[in-house]
């Protein structure tokens, strides 16, 4: 809160807070951020003092009182326009704000790109104003994450890490239901398989790239290297992939995508090659998607809960916050394959 809405709420300075509880504005400061040099004795005179005073709205003073904030924040380290471009996003905020709404916590919306990150962790993240951070998207190597463990701030991942230990996070099981996808498409008599990855930088991107190869190898079909290709979890990276596939001498009669929003762009690399699914290629994609029911031909794809998963990770966010004891490290939400036309069967 700014200093005049401070003195309009409750007629009383930062400054008389200071000279009652006999401590300098900068330690008020301190403990108005929950900082962690201030001496216990000075923190208790000074918030004894901000009661007394009722120094800041009821709501906010009863924050002070816990040593919270009653906010949470949640870090997406990409830039708004793939956020607000990309369904997924939407609907993974949505369950996140559903959660936060139901627990009695505000909630704290971040982009940060790369060339930000610096600045973002040592004026935002260091600040302490708000009591844990949700990571969404997250790469594998992203520098946030490791010095998130280190300030020992409560942190939840959407999604998961193959090496950093002790993070607590949700997650759908990739692997298999990527898998399953592919197994269905063997099961429909295809051989020639390929896959567009998501980001190999995201334990999703790999996860589901391995699906996509265990299904092969169990049913004896060899991997072909020229039918993996990587469409970056963008719709214009799926259109991008979609065509160097359709390139191959020999192209692939079916492919699973790994999002649906890379899905929508090959399937319009398809139809301007003059291709047709599921005739000459079938396709799979991954999320289930609002638009996936209504693309062209309807689009078979593995459903993930994707708003379940937002609020499922702020439910352990706040258990983490406000209960000492241990939380379960790892949640696994399930997944789902719908058959639609584009795979060339119909549920």
């Amino acid at each position: 809160m700014h200093e005049k809405q401070r003195r309009e709420s409750t007629g009383v300075t930062i400054e008389e807070i200071a000279r009652l509880a006999d401590v300098s504005r900068s330690t008020v400061s301190r403990v108005l951020n929950n900082h962690p040099s201030v001496r216990p004795h000075v923190r208790e005179r000074v918030l004894e003092v901000i009661r007394t005073q009722d120094y800041t709205p009821n709501a906010a003073a009863r924050s002070l009182a816990s040593a919270r904030s009653r906010a949470i924040s949640v870090v997406i380290p990409r830039s708004a326009a793939q956020i607000f471009t990309d369904p997924f996003f939407a609907l993974a905020l949505q369950g996140i704000s559903e959660g936060c709404i139901s627990g009695g916590y505000f909630l704290m919306l971040s982009m940060v790109t790369p060339d930000h990150e610096e600045r973002f962790y040592n004026q935002v993240l260091r600040g302490q104003h708000f009591d844990g951070v949700l990571m969404l998207s997250s790469d594998i190597d992203d520098p946030l994450l490791p010095r998130l463990i280190r300030d020992r701030m409560p942190l939840v991942l959407i999604g998961q890490h193959p090496y950093l230990e002790g993070i607590v996070s949700v997650d759908v099981d990739n692997r298999e239901g990527a898998r399953l996808a592919v197994d269905h498409l063997i099961g429909l008599g295809y051989r020639d398989i390929a896959t567009i990855s998501g980001s190999l930088l995201m334990m999703a991107g790999q996860a589901r790239r391995d699906g996509y190869k265990q299904a092969l190898l169990a049913a004896g079909i060899p991997i072909s290297p020229e039918l993996l290709v990587e469409g970056g979890f963008s719709q214009e990276g799926g259109y991008i992939a979609m065509r160097s596939l359709i390139a191959l001498p020999n192209r692939p009669r079916a492919v699973f995508v790994a999002s649906d929003t890379m899905a929508i762009g090959a399937l319009r690399a398809i139809a301007e090659a003059g291709l047709r699914v599921p005739e000459d290629i079938a396709v799979v994609g991954f999320d289930d998607l609002p638009t996936a029911a209504y693309a062209s031909p309807p689009l078979s794809t593995v459903r993930q809960p994707i708003i379940e998963l937002g609020a499922a990770a702020v439910r352990a966010l706040i258990a983490q916050i406000e209960s000492p004891e241990p939380q379960q490290r790892l949640q696994i939400l399930p997944t789902q394959l719908v058959v639609r036309a584009s795979c060339g069967a119909r549920g």
